[in-house]
This record gives structure tokens, C-alpha cells and sequence, in this order.
């Protein structure tokens, strides 16, 4: 028999997203914010990176766990549920592991019960039928709740299982709520917080790409830093900087120089999230004038 051949060694960085899905644009503008442009295929399954040795898959989000763990991809952006339920299966064998949460693709696996249920707490689940997708993440949860209740694992409409008689509730993704109402359902419990994540291998990643991924998360991290953050410039006098310092909104230590050797000081610090007037209002009437709210484009820490 003749040996199997080793894997070509390989000098660009593969990350694979969703292909089409609610996490697949946002994950696409991630990756262009971190300066990252492709060449999309006619097949438009695979885009080979123009200006860095990074390329992408696009792939149906289940398939990302698996392709980590083989190797076939170095990273992956998923949802925090899909990543939690392949790692549920597949136990301390699982090669792939959260590197970063990204911030968008927010919502909940919670237990959802019919609308004319009054919820009493997780001991009056015990005997009863679970209808989910996410049997690992479902069992993990009632073993830590010590409750022995049937989950009935469903590929898909798990909404409707209550009102066929498969199952008595389910355990489902939520993030607006309106297919629950829909199916005369109601949250009550929540299983896990999730959101879209950058997986990557548990092992290490072979040198060269792991120079490049290294590169990669550096970028990503002054990306997902400076989101929704703004450059709070201004002046004030050195008497009432100790007030206004107080009132900078959600803010990083400022940096300030004297203007002219006085008693004048610039100032300028980066506030993350929403700088509203009322806060500039209260600024200014603290002793803060010249008040200037700049976007912020690209961060390197």
C-alpha cells in the first residue's frame, strides 16, 4: 500500500465565512476594514487575496468547525452557537477554539415555551420533550441545571414542534423574537450568548502563517477598537481640566500640550461609542470650548 501523501505546505493564510447568511456581508466588511481585497471566482466559492497573502472560502457556516479542524482552513468567522455545538460533539478531539469576539451577529439560544405556559423555573422541564438543533448545547446545559428531560434533536422547523406534538418546548435561536410570537411561543431561559467569533486551530498555526494571521489580528483588533469610536478634540485652561476630564464620555486617557507655555491646554482623547450634544454641552460648560468630534478611520495599537 502506498503511503499517504503529507499536505502541501501552504504559504497564504485560508479563512473561511459564511457564504450567504446574516453573518456573511458583515464578515466580508470586517475583513476589508482590516484592508484585506480579493479576486472573487466565477464559482464564487473561493477569493484570493490581492494585496495579502490572505484568501477566503465560502462555505455554509456548519462546515467552518470541521474545516478548522482538518487544517483545510486556518480561520473562520461563525457563529458562537455553530462553534460551541461542533465542540459539544466532538469533545477534547475538537482542534478549534474562539480567538476573538467580533461584535455583530448578536442573539440568543434560549428555551422557548408555549404562550399559555406560566414558567415556574428549569426543575418543571424535567420529563419533558426539548425540540432543537443544538442537541450538545441543549444536554450540556440541562446536565449543569441537573434536569433529566428528552431532547428530540430537528434539522430544521423547530418552532413548529410544540404545535405538532413532537416536543412539549424548544430550544432555538432568537434574536428579534417574531418567529417565537409567531408560533405562540415564548422565551424564558437562555442557554447561551452568542455572536459572530474568529476561530482558529487550538494547535498552532505552521510559522508563516501564523506571521501572517499574527499580522491579521492585529489589524483586526485596532478594527473591532475603534468601532463606533470618535477623536474628541478641544481646549481648556489648566484650572478647569480636572472638571472636564471627568465628564469624557466612555474615553481613553487624553493627551494634552500646553498651547504657548500658558495656562491653555489641547486636548484630545478617543471616546468610545455615541458623543452626543448634551455631552458636549456639559463639556463646554465645565470649561471645555473648541469642542471638535472627529471620525476615526484606521487604529494600530
Amino acid at each position: 500500500m502506498n503511503p499517504k501523501p503529507a499536505p502541501m505546505r501552504r504559504d497564504r493564510l485560508r479563512i473561511a465565512i459564511q457564504k450567504n447568511g446574516r453573518l456573511s456581508e458583515p464578515a466580508r466588511a470586517l475583513l476589508s476594514a482590516c484592508g484585506l481585497v480579493w479576486r472573487e471566482r466565477p464559482d464564487k466559492l473561493f477569493c484570493y487575496g490581492e494585496n495579502v497573502p490572505v484568501d477566503l472560502l465560502l462555505v455554509r457556516d456548519d462546515d467552518i468547525p470541521g474545516l478548522i479542524h482538518s487544517g483545510l482552513c486556518d480561520l473562520g468567522i461563525v457563529g458562537r452557537n455553530v462553534l460551541a455545538e461542533h465542540a459539544g460533539q466532538m469533545g477534547q478531539a475538537a482542534n478549534f477554539s474562539e480567538w476573538r469576539a467580533l461584535a455583530f451577529g448578536g442573539c440568543k439560544l434560549s428555551l422557548a415555551i408555549p404562550n399559555d405556559w406560566t414558567w415556574q423555573g428549569v426543575a418543571q422541564l424535567s420529563g419533558m420533550r426539548i425540540a432543537t438543533s443544538y442537541p450538545a448545547l441543549t444536554r450540556a446545559w440541562l446536565q449543569q441545571q441537573s434536569v433529566d428531560a428528552e431532547v428530540v434533536v430537528l434539522s430544521g422547523s423547530v418552532e413548529i414542534a410544540p404545535r405538532l406534538g413532537q416536543a412539549d418546548l424548544i430550544c432555538d435561536l432568537v434574536s428579534s423574537g417574531a418567529t417565537l410570537a409567531a408560533n405562540q411561543l415564548k422565551p424564558v431561559c437562555d442557554v447561551l450568548q452568542s455572536e459572530a467569533v474568529l476561530a482558529g486551530p487550538v494547535a498552532e498555526l505552521d510559522p508563516d502563517l501564523n506571521e501572517i494571521a499574527q499580522v491579521l489580528l492585529q489589524r483586526l483588533d485596532g478594527v473591532l477598537r475603534i468601532r463606533d469610536s470618535k477623536l474628541l478634540i478641544f481646549q481648556t485652561t489648566r484650572e478647569a481640566a480636572a472638571d472636564v476630564l471627568k465628564l469624557l464620555p466612555n474615553s481613553e486617557p487624553p493627551t494634552s500640550y500646553s498651547v504657548d507655555g500658558g495656562e491653555l491646554l489641547a486636548m484630545q482623547a478617543l471616546c468610545h461609542g455615541l458623543v452626543s450634544w448634551q455631552q458636549l454641552e456639559a463639556l463646554k460648560r465645565a470649561g471645555a470650548r473648541g469642542l471638535m468630534v472627529l471620525p476615526v478611520e484606521r487604529m494600530l495599537a
